[in-house]
């Protein structure tokens, strides 16, 4: 009895297996909704994070993504689909031509880069074919991101590994001639004492001594500039800071009938900062404002805080903390474009007295603080400096 349950177990089992086979070998009568479908892929398209670009074999094009028109400074025009490719990116002639060539080639790039020059953005992007189901080159798909921000970072890289390097030799340098100097200065001072008879003699002495001072206050500001920040946190009251960098610019340059005024939004907060560097920071900068008015004019500094300073034009880039910016402009007689590239680099400097160090160390403060600073002027209308803060530096800042 219990062998036979055994086996008509066993053959009903198999009749089952049998039916599910047959049933596993019929279609299944439930397709996909092509439309549905058409409205996913156009959806995935749209909110990819990188710019995307489809066009047909006859040169038209089939999909332009919304960060494609961001990234590429054009209006997003749903009128633009079906139009030749080459009337849409006319402004474009670099992403034209790699367009043009991508159906005579087997061998796409994967991985390439290229300068936008309309807008000097630089991008990095692949193409690849689109297929039908036989096989056929039907179209190209460019897809591409915008890597400006990216080049940035580098650049200043670069730029710290080259004043690294610079800051060396320059400490070396300074303190070899710093102790001469000092002799100088005290020997020059002994002998004017003993010397008060010898109006010729003495003038000769005073010159001495004022060049030596003049030479020993450049090697200070060489020392100054060279030596590694190290960060002194707490809690900084903004508005504090600008008061005390006031004075201290007074004591810098001649301030004269120069007016100032500042206003710092309300909701600006308390800064996790270096109160030290931070007076360090504005104050060279209205010392600065204050040589170029020459006595007269007007600065005014305004603050605010940003909340959120993601870059809409790179959608993929991480909101980033909440910063303060900072902005100290004056009516002075401005700066060329020329001036404007190379005012924070060391040792440059339009003045006929001066070390040019002042802006790099502006800008060693800023960059010590995870900040940002940038300039901007036209000729006539005066400078505006823009210092940008993170309101709580990250660990790394802190432990520098």
């Amino acid at each position: 009895m219990a062998r036979e349950g055994r086996t008509a177990s066993t053959t009903l089992t198999a009749g089952q297996l049998a039916r599910a086979r047959s049933n596993a070998s019929t279609p299944n009568p439930v397709t996909a909704d092509p439309v549905l479908e058409d409205r996913f892929f156009r959806q995935m398209v749209a909110h990819m994070r990188t710019g995307v670009v489809a066009i047909r074999r006859d040169g038209r094009l089939a999909v332009m993504n919304d960060v494609a028109y961001r990234v590429l400074g054009l209006a997003p025009n749903p009128a633009d689909l079906g139009r030749p490719y080459a009337e849409v990116l006319h402004d474009y002639p670099e992403v034209t031509r790699v367009l043009q060539q991508v159906f005579e080639s087997s061998s796409l790039p994967n991985r390439a880069e290229m300068r936008l020059r309309k807008t000097g953005r630089a991008i990095g992007f692949t193409i690849s074919h689109i297929n039908d189901d036989n096989g056929r080159v039907v179209g190209a798909t460019f897809f591409f991101k915008d890597l400006t921000r990216v080049e940035q970072e580098e650049e200043r890289d670069r730029l710290r590994d080259r004043l690294a390097a610079l800051g060396e030799m320059a400490a070396a340098i300074a303190h070899e001639v710093k102790n001469p100097l000092a002799s100088i200065e005290v020997m020059s001072g002994v002998l004017k004492r003993q010397m008060t008879d010898r109006e010729e003699a003495l003038e000769i002495l005073n010159d001495i001594i004022k060049e030596a001072k003049m030479a020993n206050s450049i090697v200070v500001e060489v020392l100054e500039f060279v030596r590694p920040i190290q960060l002194q946190v707490e809690r900084v009251v903004l508005d504090d800071v600008i008061k005390d960098s006031i004075t201290l610019a007074e004591g810098k340059r001649r301030r004269g009938e120069v007016t100032i005024k500042t206003d710092l939004d309300s909701d600006v907060p308390e800064l996790l900062a270096d109160p030290h560097q931070l007076r360090q920071l504005f104050s060279n900068l209205l010392a600065n404002a204050f040589e170029a008015l020459g006595g007269e004019g007007h600065v005014d500094i305004t603050g605010r805080l940003e909340l959120d300073d993601l870059d809409t034009e790179s959608p993929d880039a991480e909101p980033e903390p909440p910063k303060v910016i900072v902005e100290v402009r004056d009516t002075g007689p401005g700066m060329s474009s020329d001036d404007l590239e190379r005012i924070f680099s060391p040792f440059f400097t339009t003045k006929p007295q001066g070390t040019g160090l002042g802006l790099a160390i502006v800008r060693k403060v800023v960059d010590a603080h995870e900040g940002k600073i940038k300039a901007s002027s036209v000729p006539g209308e005066g400078a505006t400096f823009q210092v940008t803060l993170p309101v709580v530096p990250s660990e790394r800042s802190m432990g520098r």
